[in-house]
């Protein structure tokens, strides 16, 4: 009797120690390769610890994670979304031809455009929860379509491929400080992306962690068959979750727009599969039902860590994708190995 009590109280030790809890993190292995990649370059880059070089680093992660952190939502809600590369290119084109073309203040394309953006995203939500059809062929529709609207109407309204300055326009000074400002401490400017960023991830975190659309979002991703028989409105919240990628769509097309004040109508194309393998490397499964927010912020960094560790170092360029899929393929090991883990310890 005894022994059997003390070998229950052992377990519970076991199960419930810190160590046991980090091995089932979903973003183990992405902090793991992090530290590894932030020592390599540290090592093979004169200047990678600078806090000029930081502040590169983090505008590029920042770039990427903007957006990586709703696909992170959405990957653990069991769907991913192609069409989120060139839905920011659509954000952005909105705003700058609606201002330009009504002659209105830019804020008032600002808005329309986030309308816009956040009905594409729910558009793309219900279409795949009332057909059934899986989201790699309704996004891949949405992605079709956009690049060829995006293209189309900007020639149609404007003559060429890119979208009139806006830079002159009233309300633009405000909305370049709000979307594409410079923030400088001590002496070094950072983007204010950065700040965007890291709301958006402790935002999600939250929403994750504690609350009820975190169970739902966790749920919808595991079993949704499972989860609509317990009561879990699955219909809603996977619109939700396409919507929250239109949401960090939009805030990236207003940095994109209020930047530059002009938008080539091609670009974006492409980054969806950034943003996926951001969310991957940070421990999201394809599968659905297994992640976290924060796992999709190391995935960012380890993005503009390597993307600018290659040329501090002055390396070829070229080698960056070598080095963006062997992590991914490694954190995606290393994340299986971590999920098994966590079921062993259930």
């Amino acid at each position: 009797m005894s022994a059997t009590l003390e070998r229950t109280s052992d377990e519970r030790i076991l199960q419930t120690s810190p160590l046991r809890r980090l091995l089932t993190r979903p973003e183990l292995g992405s902090v793991v390769g992090a530290i590894a990649v932030l020592v390599f370059f540290s090592l093979a880059a004169d200047g990678f610890l600078r806090a000029s070089s930081l502040s590169t680093v983090l505008y590029a992660s920042s770039a990427i994670g903007i957006m990586a952190v709703p696909v992170a939502l959405l990957m653990i809600g069991g769907e991913f979304d192609l069409s989120a590369g060139v839905l920011v290119t659509s954000s952005a084109l909105v705003s700058s031809m609606f201002s330009y073309q009504m002659t209105a203040d830019v804020w008032v394309g600002v808005g329309v455009s986030l309308l816009v953006t956040l009905a594409i995203g729910a558009l793309n939500g219900y279409v795949l929860t009332r057909t059934g059809l899986p989201s790699f062929i309704v996004t891949l529709g949405t992605f079709l379509m956009l690049t060829g609207a995006n293209l189309g109407l900007t020639k149609l309204i404007d003559g060429t491929v890119s979208t009139k300055t806006i830079a002159d326009m009233e309300g633009f000074p405000a909305a370049h400080a709000v979307f594409a400002s410079t923030l400088t401490v001590g002496g070094v400017g950072f983007k204010v992306t950065i700040l965007w960023w890291l709301g958006l991830v402790a935002l999600a975190t939250w929403i994750l962690l504690r609350t009820r659309t975190g169970n739902w979002i966790f749920a919808v991703g595991g079993n949704k068959d499972a989860a609509r028989a317990v009561g879990v409105p699955v219909t809603r919240t996977k619109i939700g979750l396409y919507m929250g990628v239109a949401l960090g769509a939009w805030i990236s097309g207003q940095h994109l727009l209020f930047s530059f004040d002009a938008v080539q109508s091609g670009e974006g194309v492409g980054n969806e599969l950034i943003y996926i393998i951001a969310a991957v490397i940070g421990g999201c499964l394809i599968t659905g039902g297994y992640g976290s927010a924060i796992g999709s912020a190391v995935g960012a960094l380890l993005f503009g860590m390597t993307s600018k560790g290659i040329v501090f170092a002055e390396w070829n360029p070229d080698w960056f994708k070598f080095f963006l899929g062997a992590m991914l393929l490694l954190a995606t090991l290393l994340n299986a190995w971590v999920r098994k883990r966590a079921e062993a310890t259930k």
